[in-house]
Parts: structure tokens; C-alpha cells; sequence
């Protein structure tokens, strides 16, 4: 039996699935003079979902059963792995709040991290010696779960703040409003430029001057290797090289997916502006109008109290004993260790401000917005561009 084969159609499948159930949380919205708790198409929506991460579920076994170890491993299995335990606590929260509004701004992120996993290599390899552990399984299992109910304190928070900003005059709190925008349109672009390439088998190839290792792009080369030349003939050549601080030969080809991923937000940003005729958090505000600043709040808290002891969990204290068994110390100066402690520093300090210093409200739906802005960081630009222990995982 083809499992691989297998598990490929169970995250197509969930994939497919979420995106149906955030059209159904979208009709939730069409009535802006009713309160955004349950409804019909919620509940339909939620049942979606639902069905989508019991589908993701059977893409984790079936992988799991191909590998001969849990798919958790690379950048393509942690990420899809993300995406799954974010539809998990967001499913908990759904059913302990029942607010409708929750899923029109969660399960986008989902699809999105799980999009964002797909450009990376999908195929099965052995564990480095490393990874040849239990501590593989408890660590970034937990670590993910914990991250997944943070991610929902960013969707709340969000909510919040489109909600309680005043978009009729121009900001700081606009402009970073819209700059989350921006950002999340950039990662949908990269997803999307990404997949467009792939399905064309678009490659460019360049030989590092230096290390005489060849840097394959997979898409078209704007910024090139800064100590490369060119070996594909038929294909544009690129406009600038990277800049030399940049070392090591895939810094080019890292700039060159960081220019196609804004280029590509910038884009989408644009007809989305054309298309609203005002800014995009200006357009959404009168659809969440109606929903309970005092609820979201709730929620915020609530997700960060229950995400931050199993990020610690995960994070720090797990991670500790596998660093013991895999790297004889229980802490390094690593930059993943070290983003994970700035992690768990930021959401201590969430909570303090919040406890102590009454930190409620609009203060707190900042806090949560930049502590996920500090967990994607962690994920997407340590993982692949900072070189450094956990570099196995890019």
C-alpha cells in the first residue's frame, strides 16, 4: 500500500475541506446589525472543520506509518504539523466560546501555514542521528500544540483591534493594521508564486564560486548568488546580486524567494486596495462590528494562559533534556534556543502586564499580535536563514 500516496490525499483533502468551512464562517458576517455568536453557517463551518483535521489526522498516521518515525521532522511535516495543532485549539476555543468570528480569521492562518509547508520538500528521509529520539515526538509535539493555542490569542487579538482602531483617520495603529495585512498577503504570495513555478518545473541553476556547489533556484532569479555564475542559458537573467554580507551559498536564493514573497504582497495588497477602495482592516471594520470586545478579550487571555505553560512544557523544559541527550548540555546559545526564549520571556511579560498592571483590552491584543509575529519569526527565519543547530530542519 502506497501510504505516502495516501497521506498526500488526506492533507489535499483537509486543505480543500478548511477552505469551505471559512466560506461558511464567512456568511456568518453578512448580517452586521446581529452579534457574531453561533449561527447556522457556523455551525456548519465548525462541523467542516471538524472533518478537515480528523482528515489531517489521517495524513499524520499514514505518514507516520511510511516514515517508521512521526512526521515532524523537516519544514514540510512541522509546519503541516503547526497547522493541524492550531485547527485543534482553535476547535477547543470555538466550542468553549461558540463565536462564529473566530473561524473567519484562524483557519485562513491554517491554510496558509499549511500552504506555506507545501513549497518545501515533500519526501520522506532518514533522521539524522539527532532526531533518533523520543524527545523528537514529546518536544515538537508539544512545542506545536502550545504554539498553536498562542496563534489563536493572535486571531482574537486581531479581531479586536480591526473592531476598536479608528480607521477614520490615518495612524501608527493603522499603518501596523495594515502592515499585518501586508504581511500575511506576502506569505499567501510566496505560497502561491511558489506553486505556480513548481507546477511548471520552472529551475535555474548557479554554481557558488566559493564551494563549487550548485544552488538551484525555483523561481525566476532577480537577486543572484553574490559569488555565483550563471549555468542555465535559456532563462532571464537576474537583475542584481546579493549583497556579499549575505554568506553562503543559498543566501541568493533566499533573498530571491524573500523578493518574490513582497513583490507578490505588494501585489495582492494593491487589487485588494483597489478593489475595497480603502484600507483592508478600514473595509473589514463594519463586519465586525458587532462582535464582543469584552468576549475577544476573554479569549485572548484565555488562549494565552492555556498556550504558554505547554509552550513551556515543550519549549524549554522538554528541549532541555533532549539538548542534554543529543548535545551533552542542557542549553546552548543556538539562535532556535535562543528565539525560543525571547518567545517565552515575551508571553511571561504578556501575562505579567496583564495580571499586575491591568494590561486589558487594546494593550493586550497588541501584545498577542506581536508575540505571533515573534513565533513566525522563530519558524520561518531562523529555521531557514540563521544557520545554527537546528538547521537540520530547513
Amino acid at each position: 500500500m502506497d501510504y505516502v500516496s495516501i497521506s498526500s490525499n488526506f492533507l489535499f483533502a483537509s486543505f480543500i475541506i478548511y477552505m469551505v468551512a471559512i466560506v461558511f464562517f464567512a456568511f456568518t458576517i453578512r448580517d452586521k446589525n446581529k452579534e457574531h455568536k453561533q449561527t447556522k453557517a457556523g455551525t456548519v463551518g465548525i462541523v467542516l472543520t471538524i472533518i478537515g483535521f480528523i482528515s489531517q489526522i489521517g495524513y499524520f498516521i499514514t505518514r507516520w506509518i511510511a516514515s517508521h518515525h512521526a512526521p515532524v521532522s523537516n519544514m514540510f511535516e512541522y509546519m503541516t504539523f503547526f497547522g493541524m495543532m492550531l485547527v485543534f485549539a482553535f476547535i477547543i476555543l470555538y466550542f468553549i466560546y461558540k463565536v462564529d468570528l473566530l473561524g473567519l480569521f484562524i483557519l485562513p492562518v491554517s491554510v496558509v501555514v499549511i500552504g506555506y509547508a507545501s513549497v518545501f520538500p515533500q519526501e520522506i528521509s532518514p533522521l539524522v542521528p539527532s532526531l533518533k529520539s523520543h524527545w523528537l515526538y514529546i518536544h515538537v509535539t508539544t512545542v506545536s500544540l502550545g504554539e498553536g493555542i498562542l496563534a489563536v490569542s493572535f486571531g482574537a487579538g486581531l479581531i479586536y483591534l480591526i473592531r476598536q482602531v479608528d480607521q477614520t483617520v490615518r495612524s501608527k495603529k493603522t499603518f501596523w493594521l495594515e502592515f499585518i495585512m501586508y504581511s500575511i498577503l506576502s506569505v499567501i504570495a510566496f505560497v502561491a508564486v511558489s506553486t505556480t513555478f513548481g507546477a511548471m518545473d520552472y529551475s535555474i541553476e548557479f554554481q557558488h564560486s566559493e564551494t563549487e556547489t550548485t544552488v538551484v533556484y525555483s523561481m525566476p532569479a532577480i537577486a543572484a548568488p553574490n559569488d555565483g555564475v550563471m549555468l542555465t542559458e535559456d532563462k532571464m537573467s537576474p537583475l542584481f546580486k546579493a549583497p556579499g554580507w549575505m554568506n553562503g551559498a543559498e543566501a541568493g536564493r533566499k533573498l530571491n524567494s524573500l523578493i518574490w514573497s513582497l513583490l507578490g504582497g505588494l501585489v495582492l495588497y494593491g487589487l485588494l486596495r483597489l478593489i475595497f477602495r480603502k484600507r483592508i482592516t478600514a473595509a473589514l471594520q463594519p463586519r465586525v462590528k458587532k462582535s464582543n470586545p469584552e468576549l475577544l478579550d476573554e479569549i485572548t487571555y484565555r488562549a494565552v494562559t492555556i498556550g504558554f505553560p505547554v509552550f513551556t512544557l515543550g519549549g524549554l523544559i522538554f528541549a532541555s533534556i533532549w539538548a542534554q541527550e543529543a548535545w551533552d548540555r542542557f542549553w546552548g546559545w543556538d539562535p532556535k534556543e535562543v528565539w525560543a526564549l525571547i518567545t517565552w520571556f515575551f508571553y511571561a511579560a504578556f501575562l505579567h502586564l496583564r495580571l499586575s498592571r491591568g494590561w486589558h483590552g487594546e494593550k493586550s491584543a497588541w501584545l498577542a499580535v506581536i508575540g505571533f509575529a515573534i513565533i513566525m519569526f522563530n519558524l520561518v527565519v531562523v529555521n531557514l536563514v540563521i544557520s545554527g543547530l537546528h538547521s537540520y530542519a530547513s
